[in-house]
């Protein structure tokens, strides 16, 4: 079992940056890839941003692509979510997720793929 505690959010202007953060803790495996989504109201889960276990590759949604940059700490069992340039449509709960499922071609684009998830934290980007 794994649980997976997101800090860093809050309100900041449009063009402003942020910082998330993902501690994961419990019984984890050596081997897992780490996961952003983002919650919108009455909306599916929106892919953000992945990392395989070992950092080697980076994945992100097209709409973040060169704003957003994901990073982790596998001696903190952390991954981290810079995000820059923020817009108003950056608004969101982020949460972070846990995937043992890495197989297939396009993984990190899927909620199917990850096995553990954060409650969230909120970002308000203000126009």
């Amino acid at each position: 079992q794994v649980q997976l505690v997101e800090s860093g959010g809050g309100l900041v202007q449009a063009g402003g940056s942020l910082r998330l953060s993902c501690a994961a803790s419990g019984r984890t495996f050596s081997h897992y890839a780490m996961g952003w989504f983002r919650q919108l109201p009455g909306k599916e889960r929106e892919f953000v941003a992945a990392i395989t276990w070992n950092g080697g590759n980076t994945y992100y949604a097209d709409s973040v692509k060169g704003r957003f940059f994901i990073s982790r700490n596998n001696a903190k069992n952390t991954v981290y979510l810079e995000m820059n340039s923020l817009k108003p449509e950056d608004t969101a709960a982020y949460v972070c997720a846990v995937s043992y499922s890495t197989y297939s071609d396009d993984w990190y684009k899927s909620a199917d793929s990850y096995d553990y998830w954060g409650q969230g934290t909120q970002v308000t980007v203000s126009s």
